[in-house]
């Protein structure tokens, strides 16, 4: 299932989701200015490596082998992306989810919601596999916590959604609900199949980040979102 987009108005410009959109796509595009070695050692340089947050040497510098300086890993990991359909989809979503969300929010505590949300992403994936020396590198994480403040806030919302069947390709107007699911449903059976995989220690989509941003998207709206006094939203 892929979003289109929703039918829920804003009250305001998303300057945040957008600024957030173009920069990804700076980064990436900037990425594919440098040759292939170059571009690998920005990955390992500024993707996160759980065996190096936790097992690393931190009295020397990630250009010497240790850790020191890995602590901006979380933050710059959700810049990088590997491939034209991995930044696409990820600025797809947010374009989709992140507008309404920065509007409730407001755009400062947006800003922060979306970062303690790539945050827990790390930690979900760090959790699961601290001993990968695989870089980790996505808004993914970032943008499964928007999906969670947006299934909490917008259930009934109406997302369109594109869904291939074979050959065919069907529209369909799902609720919010239905739709963000589904969606964290297949995060969690991919997860579990991809424990396999972890346990011999191949690379692979962070299945465990999606979820963990997703978790963190849980708690985080729900401390930060202020419900207008006297005022219900209202959806069209």
């Amino acid at each position: 299932m892929i979003p289109i987009r929703d039918i829920n108005q804003t009250r305001r410009t998303p300057i945040v989701t957008w600024a957030l959109i173009a920069a990804n796509v700076l980064v990436f595009f900037g990425t594919l200015s440098l040759g292939k070695d170059q571009a690998e050692d920005v990955v390992m340089r500024f993707g996160v490596i759980p065996d190096v947050i936790l097992h690393g040497n931190w009295g020397a510098t990630r250009m010497e082998g240790g850790a020191l300086g890995s602590w901006v890993t979380p933050i710059t990991s959700m810049f990088l992306h590997g491939g034209v359909l991995h930044v696409g989809l990820n600025m797809l979503f947010l374009h989709v989810f992140g507008d309404n969300i920065e509007d409730v929010l407001g755009r400062g505590r947006f800003v922060v919601f979306y970062l303690l949300c790539g945050l827990g992403a790390v930690v979900g994936q760090v959790l699961v596999d601290p001993d990968s020396t695989v870089p980790m590198i996505g808004a993914s994480g970032a943008i499964s916590g928007v999906l969670a403040a947006y299934v909490t806030l917008f259930p009934h919302a109406r997302v369109v959604t594109l869904i291939p069947i074979f050959i065919f390709i069907h529209l369909v107007e799902l609720p919010a609900g239905i739709f963000i699911v589904l969606w964290f449903v297949l995060q969690l059976v991919q997860g579990y199949l991809s424990l396999g995989m972890i346990a011999e220690g191949a690379g692979g989509v962070a299945w465990f980040a999606h979820i963990g941003g997703f978790l963190a998207g849980l708690v985080c709206i729900r401390l930060m979102y202020r419900r207008p006094r006297g005022r219900r939203r209202v959806f069209r």
